[in-house]
């Protein structure tokens, strides 16, 4: 079984900083994307920040040159560093793996974790 588990959210002031961590479990292939996304209330889950295995990144508009998303292999982890954190951040931020075998793919996801930003 292939599992994601997310941590490291919580409350911070605006303008603070958060890293956020993924912890990937069970067999994948070596084809993968790793990406974070998160889902404030009232409204649809959105795409904040993906990489992939060649290294290649993308980022939601809102969160370019504020959210870095990296991945270290050898733990099998990915994280999101969030900086200069605004009110807009606040909400639960899921991780996702796509992973990729002979021309189709699987999505998992995280438990999620909330991040508040707030004074």
């Amino acid at each position: 079984q292939v599992q994601l588990v997310e941590s490291g959210g919580g409350l911070v002031q605006p303008g603070g900083s958060l890293r956020l961590s993924c912890v990937v479990s069970g067999s994948i292939s070596s084809i993968y994307t790793m990406a974070w996304y998160r889902q404030a209330p009232g409204k649809q889950r959105e795409l904040v920040a993906a990489r992939a295995t060649g290294g290649s990144t993308n980022y939601a508009d809102s969160v370019k040159g504020r959210f870095t998303i990296s991945r270290d292999n050898a733990k099998n982890t990915v994280y999101l560093q969030m900086n200069s954190l605004k009110p807009e951040d606040t909400a639960v931020y899921y991780c996702n793996l796509r992973n990729f075998r002979y021309g189709v793919y699987s999505d998992y996801w995280g438990q999620g974790t909330q991040v508040t930003v707030s004074s």
